[in-house]
């Protein structure tokens, strides 16, 4: 395979053909500020010569690191039986499945995948997944703007910050205002969200646990929204779900979140897997598209595509999202896992990790000027204060082989200093010595007081 840069008599052959006098016209629909004024300086190089250069690259990358960090993607135990499984052709190769005579296997698979978000939830209904969960927060968002008919959306800044970023992507293009309600000692504040609340609300959106990892009161921000007749959205860890009260017990109206820790690699961040499940009476207005079983003309179980609102498959000004093809190998991937795993797996999955995490806290707050950041309950996920700034205890100690968490001022205001911390049932007594040795050095080397 050999790069062929275009020549001047290609450009011609291909300006005749369209009826284009130059290729500036082309080019008329991109900013002048956006287009390159230069020549590509691109080298010509052989099959062999460009793996070459590749493989050099991606030595540069570091991928054997001792994991403590979350934020939404977690280094979980995937059994391997999940790999071989969505190994197999018809998984792997799978599209979307608009024929169910010949889609069976992939219709199927998808409904088991959509009954377990929905037992996990609590909710009646869960679409054949998203995009990742940032998207499926957007969509739960843009969602409750419709069915509401309202035009505002109150997000707490404890959630996601990556999450709050879609979102507001999503939203820049609809007449709908963003509220931002600050968190008080890394919470959700109920006075603070009461004051947003009134009944152009549409929603409001807080996670389970939240950013900081700390587990939110959900029920009294419920009680507050369902009073102005708006929506309650929560964001929830599937995993640490397995040991807590479902968002339906605590008033939530639709469910959502990030899949990965499902049976899906971290793989530098990507690709991801956003679940959406909500009450039976969004049903209609849900994204994406939902499979359902019925039975055919001889009483046979089937699988077949009951709704499929999106653009592709109605008058593109009813869609409800432009969720396009086929996103379902990452979907199968979760429902393998959760099948493998069952009830009992996930929470035992859900309670080493809560029992790992308290045991690196545990002895990373024994250290000289490492603290809790907020005081609070948390599952497997926890912010610590400090006494160097985050990053550079980060870039620090990913030198010596650990990757210690996630520095929280990349995304807050004056908490340069906070450094959220995540814990997994793979990480052992080992792993935490070797973190917490290292954290010590560190603090050794810069000569804390």
């Amino acid at each position: 395979m050999v790069y062929m840069p275009i020549t001047d008599d290609d450009r011609r052959k291909m300006l005749k053909i369209t009826g284009i006098r130059d290729i500036e016209r082309l080019l008329s629909g991109i900013p002048e500020d956006l287009r390159l004024d230069r020549e590509l300086d691109i080298e010509a190089l052989s099959e062999m010569e460009l793996l070459r250069e590749i493989d050099s690259l991606a030595a540069k990358n570091t991928s054997e690191l001792v994991c403590f960090a979350g934020g939404g993607v977690y280094d979980h135990f995937i059994p391997a039986a999940v790999g071989t499984i969505i190994s197999r052709p018809e998984f792997l190769t799978a599209y979307t499945p608009y024929q169910p005579e010949v889609a069976q296997g992939t219709l199927q698979v998808i409904y088991e995948f959509q009954t377990h978000i929905c037992r996990l939830t609590g909710m009646d209904v869960a679409n054949a997944s998203m995009y990742d969960g940032a998207s499926a927060a957007a969509e739960a968002a843009v969602l409750a703007c419709r069915v509401t008919r309202r035009n505002r959306v109150v997000v707490s800044e404890a959630i996601s910050p990556l999450y709050r970023e879609v979102i507001k992507t999503y939203l820049s293009g609809l007449d709908v205002k963003l509220v931002s309600v600050p968190a008080t000692d890394g919470l959700s504040d109920p006075d603070r969200i009461a004051r947003s609340v009134d009944d152009t609300a549409a929603c409001v959106i807080l996670g389970q646990p939240n950013f900081f990892g700390l587990l939110e009161e959900l029920e009294p921000v419920a009680e507050l929204i369902h009073k102005v007749s708006g929506k309650m959205i929560v964001a929830i860890d599937p995993i640490a779900q397995a040991i807590l009260k479902t968002p339906a017990e605590l008033g939530a109206d639709i469910v959502v979140g990030e899949g990965q820790s499902l049976g899906i690699p971290m793989a530098f961040g990507g690709p991801l897997l956003g679940f959406f499940a909500a009450r039976k009476e969004l049903v209609r207005s849900m994204p994406g598209r939902i499979v359902a079983r019925t039975t055919d003309n001889d009483g046979r179980t089937g699988f077949v595509l009951t709704l499929q609102t999106r653009e592709q498959h109605i008058r593109r000004e009813k869609a409800t999202s432009n969720i396009c093809t086929n996103h379902a190998l990452c979907a199968t991937a979760a429902a393998v896992y959760m099948t493998l795993m069952g009830k009992t797996g996930l929470r035992r999955a859900a309670l080493l990790s809560a029992e790992r995490a308290r045991q690196t806290a545990r002895q990373v707050f024994e250290l000289d000027g490492f603290e809790p950041y907020f005081p609070g309950e948390y599952v497997r996920e926890f912010a610590v204060r400090t006494p160097l700034p985050a990053e550079e205890i980060v870039l620090s100690m990913v030198e010596r082989g650990v990757l210690p968490g996630i520095d929280a001022g990349r995304w807050y205001d004056g908490m340069d200093d906070c450094l959220i911390m995540a814990a997994t049932e793979k990480r052992t007594a080992e792993d935490v010595a070797r973190l917490v040795d290292g954290l010590k050095e560190l603090s050794q080397n810069h000569a804390l007081p």
